[in-house]
């Protein structure tokens, strides 16, 4: 197979321990996740020679390379928030297919939960007043009240409804209820989400990501290596990545996110629509981040995301369109940037290792069309991946 040719797979992927784990350094929820992707493929250490890794350390990649044991010919340290993780798995598909890398991991970890709990911070997701930010940053204008802000003019734009918001959120909740792994599983209602505190206009509390720690690891390799794998392998379709603004001045519209490119981008370089998508994994810190991304996705049109989620259409469970099948960040696990968890979760479900919050295609059959959409910042940048099975 001549190099620019060659197919990428998911060979393996995991998560660390998530959720409350006070007893663990990020380097070791790294390691963690790493070595049970490792294990998830069943191939040798080895084997790879290219890493990706961002939000920890001075030198990331070089210093969690290090703890890790790794001596990588090929790096990548792309630092653009939650849609990282996306971005990484294009550059590394690319590499990979140009014959640049045999196999890369994608790794992250993070205790943001028990730093908190620990009084301490470290900066990951604190954004100081140089460049463009210092003309925001004085007059208290936070991440939560940028989506806020984005969230009101959707309102006021489409007549979107904070209950059809909060219905994000609710069905978040009941496909958590199916996943073991995820943080908070008890059912909550729309009652219970407008009931909350207010955090930022609109958002209560359940309309927010929960804070939990945690890692997960991805392993992509050239195809001539699938067939060594413990699981199905799981194919790299099409990928596609846009930024778009940092300060808010310069959002052209409140209601458009950058997902609008990536997506276009990425189903096009796939060959496929998003009709023909089995289920969804969208990076979900607020409920709007899914209504609004589901729209720029081309899920629906523009100004019909609040109808769409109506109805029970995001649920594993009898949905239309399952979205975030383990609960999300708004409640399965948030640590500080999900990006690589939304694709740990599509591949789990590409291959039918998803338990009771397995999808099932239109037929009956298990899915065999996902996609993974990452937002970062305040929808500053967003890659999409799209992914298939034989």
């Amino acid at each position: 197979m001549k190099p620019g040719n060659r197919k990428v797979a998911v060979a393996g992927v995991a998560l660390s321990d998530c959720g409350r784990v006070d007893d663990a350094t990020p380097y070791a929820l790294h390691a963690q996740a790493a070595r049970r992707a490792l294990a998830d493929a069943g191939l040798d250490r080895a084997l790879v020679d290219g890493f990706a890794s961002a939000g920890l350390g001075t030198l990331a990649p070089v210093e969690v390379a290090e703890y890790l044991g790794l001596r990588p010919t090929w790096v990548d340290s792309t630092s653009v928030g939650g849609s990282t993780w996306e971005v990484m798995a294009a550059h590394a598909a690319d590499a990979i297919a140009a014959g640049h890398a045999e196999a890369v991991l994608l790794v992250y970890g993070s205790t943001a939960r028990a730093d908190i709990r620990a009084g301490r911070r470290t900066g990951e997701l604190s954004f100081g007043a140089r460049g463009p930010l210092q003309f925001e940053v004085p007059y208290g204008h936070t991440l939560i009240a940028k989506y806020a802000m984005a969230a009101r003019r959707h309102m006021i734009e489409h007549g979107t409804t904070i209950e059809q918001l909060a219905q994000v959120a609710v069905q978040a909740r009941a496909n958590a209820a199916l996943n073991p792994e995820a943080m908070y599983r008890d059912p909550v209602t729309v009652d219970d989400v407008l009931g909350g505190p207010l955090i930022a206009d609109p958002f209560t509390k359940l309309h927010c990501c929960l804070r939990s720690d945690g890692g997960a690891a991805v392993l992509l390799v050239a195809e001539e290596y699938a067939r060594d794998c413990r699981a199905r392998p799981v194919w790299i379709l099409g990928t596609g990545e846009h930024v778009s603004h940092a300060a808010m001045s310069e959002w052209p519209d409140f209601t458009v996110s950058p997902a609008a490119v990536s997506g276009r981008l990425a189903f096009g370089r796939a060959g496929v629509r998003p009709a023909d998508m089995d289920f969804a994994e969208i990076y979900d810190a607020f409920t709007y981040m899914t209504l609004v991304t589901l729209e720029d996705l081309g899920f629906c049109a523009k100004g019909e995301g609040g109808a769409f989620v109506e109805k029970g259409r995001l649920l594993v469970r009898g949905g239309e369109l399952p979205v975030n099948t383990d609960g999300g960040g708004l409640s399965a696990q948030h640590p500080g940037m999900r990006g690589l968890f939304l694709l740990v979760e599509a591949v789990r479900q590409l291959r039918g290792e998803a338990g009771e919050r397995q999808v099932r295609a239109r037929d009956g059959g298990p899915p065999r069309l996902g996609v993974a959409s990452g937002t970062g910042g305040w929808f500053c940048s967003s890659a999409t991946v799209v992914l298939g099975r034989d």
